[in-house]
């Protein structure tokens, strides 16, 4: 290998790694199957991703629960973004090519309150079990459909064993909207993932549950099994865990995996 050609090779891996080549193959349209969780950060970035590389991307969001279902049911998507351990349950069933499951960002279940409301206190557990007890109405997603901050937020509810003094005070919402619940003063106090509190205007992140009531959501990316543009998809996943979208990520509640 000449020293002009190796020092082209490593050019083109450098691009690869983080800006991305815009011409790879020729333009394709990519179908992205994504947690609800993180509409804001990819609507704000996919924009970039498409004029870098001159493909179009089509993102169809829910909750992750649904979007597991839907793919085991046999829906497939050429890039496929839920939680780890959805997708490590979807590697199993070879609904992935071999090798293509990347953590992207972590984002922590937490509090959301009315922006200018004072911060309630969350410091430790006992303090916010105090805090659940004395707040006038709060809100998360349905346990039931699937949410992934609901569902934990309901077994901590057992776990401080208030469970049942809570229901009076509750109001569940389908998905993400917890925070916007809040925002319009029609709740107190919101659970959802820390990603979801961020991008709205009239609430404010309080912070992450404390203590051992903690839970970090890792999303997790890979190439679906049956992707026509394999070589596209792989460079998205590549563009959302580069140095472009890591300050993204942060802004949005987001820790780059």
């Amino acid at each position: 290998m000449t020293r002009r050609s190796l020092i082209l090779g490593t050019a083109v891996m450098a691009i690869g790694a983080s800006v991305l080549p815009g011409d790879i193959a020729h333009a394709a349209e990519i179908k992205v199957l994504s947690s609800v969780a993180l509409t804001s950060v990819l609507d704000e970035l996919t924009p970039e991703f498409e004029k870098v590389t001159g493909n179009k991307l089509n993102i169809g969001y829910s909750l992750a629960a649904d979007l597991r279902k839907r793919i085991l049911d046999g829906e497939t998507a050429d890039v496929i973004i839920l939680t780890r351990p959805m997708m490590d349950e979807l590697q199993k069933q070879n609904k992935f090519v071999a090798n293509s499951l990347v953590n992207v960002a972590g984002t922590p279940v937490s509090v959301a309150a009315r922006s200018g409301a004072p911060k309630p206190d969350i410091s430790s557990a006992d303090a916010f079990k105090h805090t659940l007890l004395t707040v006038r109405s709060i809100v998360y997603a349905d346990p039931a459909k699937g949410g992934v901050s609901g569902v934990h937020f309901a077994r901590v509810l057992d776990r401080l064993g208030i469970a049942e003094q809570m229901k009076g005070k509750t109001i569940l919402v389908p998905g993400a909207q917890a925070a916007e619940v809040v925002a319009r003063g029609e709740a107190e106090l919101g659970i959802a993932q820390g990603s979801e509190i961020v991008p709205i205007a009239g609430a404010q992140l309080v912070g992450p549950l404390p203590g051992d009531l903690a839970s970090v959501t890792m999303f997790t990316a890979a190439i679906g099994s049956e992707s026509k543009s394999p070589e596209v998809a792989n460079a998205l996943i590549k563009f959302l865990t580069g140095p472009q979208a890591a300050p993204r990520l942060k802004a949005k509640g987001f820790e780059p995996g």
